[in-house]
């Protein structure tokens, strides 16, 4: 754990997937098609402590729909990639737009798809419910599954390596911070 956090302390970009991350990977669909995903506050309000932080979020996914867009928009996520499968060149992008180098970027999936990401990228963290092949070439693996707040997770961890842990883990400190989130989680 020691060693992971030495990782994190360095992180100035978390990129992380959607579907089985951010969502718990299931789809909602009518006779018209796809129509919503559930996203969890948690997730939220971890982006917005990252953010306030100085740390940025990106989102990379294979899809791309009207309700993610509003989702990333309600976060104040700024860069993403969408609609991209291959994750390799969509990290390097990402990361040339947030101007900082895989060691300062960390990548956050749970399937194949996410496979080059996790190569690119300093830190591979993976779901606690991503397949054993998937844990295998993670760094690190969460406790919490997808759309359970796995990036809550992650951004406590990213945090507390930071000595920032106050931002979450006290009244005073989070109440320091909030001032600087928007309002939707």
């Amino acid at each position: 754990m020691e060693q992971l956090l030495a990782k994190l302390s360095k992180i100035k970009l978390v990129i992380t997937d959607v579907d089985g991350v951010l969502t718990d990977g299931s789809l909602y669909y009518t006779d018209q098609g796809e129509t919503m995903k559930r996203f969890n506050v948690r997730d939220g309000l971890g982006t917005k402590m990252l953010q306030a932080a100085g740390i940025q979020v990106a989102v990379l996914s294979g899809g791309d729909k009207p309700f993610l867009r509003k989702r990333l928009d309600d976060l104040g996520i700024t860069l993403s990639q969408l609609g991209k499968m291959e994750k390799r060149t969509a990290c390097f992008e990402l990361m040339e737009k947030a101007g900082v180098t895989a060691e300062q970027t960390v990548y956050l999936g749970d399937d194949s798809l996410d496979l080059p990401a996790f190569e690119v990228c300093g830190v591979a963290v993976a779901v606690g419910d991503a397949f054993s092949y998937i844990k295998e070439k993670a760094d690190f693996v969460l406790e919490t599954a997808g759309g359970h707040g796995a990036l809550r997770e992650l951004s406590d961890l990213i945090l507390t390596a930071q000595n920032k842990q106050e931002m979450f883990n006290s009244a005073d400190g989070f109440l320091k911070i909030v001032s600087q989130m928007k309002i939707a989680q």
